[in-house]
């Protein structure tokens, strides 16, 4: 079977596992140009090594590549589409070195009182208040922006508080309850977007000329808002703050407010777990060692350890989640 054939198939069987695996389509594709549109077995381990080794390759990048291809390889193996493949031997994961940014309270205010300068170009395709209204959606949910830039109208009601997050990955579409004061910002964005403009989208946010926001623009507006705010990193890592670090932001500022009301975190970290659409009970634990230091041992103590249990498994669990 041909290179190109045997990855669509591959591709198709991710897809049908509910995966989007864009980014990893494009891997094997980069792969295809780079040792042709060969048949599998006519592949060698010298093209799989200087694959891997091409010019601007991290160590990050190259065990991403590695994996990427070790699997796709089994699975051709599996299939008998082609016989085992020597790889070169893998290297060891380099350390974590990035830090997400917990924005501070001060910092979230000053992103959105800049929103008007950020967005007061006549060329910007999307307006002060509808980037002001994602922010706050993100830091009010801890939503990802690509579940905020699908959301749909009909996704949103306003009635009853609660917010349907659509998802085409492996995680589990889910309906989230929102504070009232969230609630209100969304209705008012909703009155002056989807009532009083000619365009009507069915997008919830939605660029000015109706259609779904683009995750590249979306991040690059983030990034010229962070710069006019004045917010950058003083603990010497050099990636900027993201606007994905809102969604580890929304967890902390939950943790540390639920410690200091003395909430029983036995309950309350797995929901925060299930509130954020992971599907494990001690996911969110990832989440502990960026709470303050002052309590971080107390909530370390008090967090779930069942890294391998679901959470549909746990009764009274889910019994205390049916009652929020």
């Amino acid at each position: 079977m041909k290179l190109q054939q045997s990855i669509d198939l591959y591709v198709k069987n991710k897809r049908a596992a509910g995966m989007d695996f864009s980014t990893g389509h494009r891997s094997l594709l980069s792969f295809v140009c780079h040792v042709g549109n060969v048949t599998l077995n006519r592949i060698r381990p010298r093209q799989v090594e200087s694959f891997l080794d091409g010019p601007r390759t991290s160590n990050w990048t190259w065990v991403a590549k590695y994996n990427l291809l070790r699997n796709f390889f089994l699975f051709c193996v599996e299939r008998d589409l082609m016989v085992p493949l020597q790889l070169p031997a893998p290297r060891r994961r380099p350390q974590q070195t990035f830090a997400p940014y917990i924005y501070s309270i001060a910092e979230i205010r000053l992103l959105l009182s800049k929103t008007g300068i950020c967005q007061g170009h006549i060329s910007c395709r999307i307006d002060a208040q509808t980037l002001r209204t994602v922010l706050l959606f993100l830091y009010g949910t801890g939503a990802l922006s690509g579940e905020a830039r699908r959301l749909l109208r009909e996704d949103v009601d306003l009635k009853r508080r609660i917010v349907t997050i659509r998802n085409k990955k492996s995680r589990p579409t889910r309906r989230i309850p929102i504070g009232t004061d969230l609630s209100e910002i969304l209705a008012a964005y909703s009155s002056s977007h989807h009532s009083c403009t000619p365009i009507i989208s069915r997008y919830f946010f939605a660029s000015l000329n109706g259609e779904a926001i683009s995750d590249a623009s979306l991040h690059q507006i983030f990034q010229r808002l962070r710069r006019i705010a004045g917010i950058g990193r003083r603990d010497g890592i050099a990636q900027p703050p993201r606007m994905h670090d809102l969604r580890y932001t929304f967890a902390v500022h939950r943790l540390t407010a639920w410690h200091k009301h003395r909430a029983d975190l036995n309950h309350m970290i797995p929901a925060l777990s299930v509130y954020m659409g992971y599907v494990q009970l001690a996911e969110a634990n990832r989440f502990l060692r960026l709470t303050p230091e002052r309590f971080r041992s107390q909530l370390d103590k008090l967090s779930s350890r069942q890294a391998k249990r679901h959470w549909r498994d746990d009764a009274a669990l889910m019994r205390f989640l049916h009652a929020l």
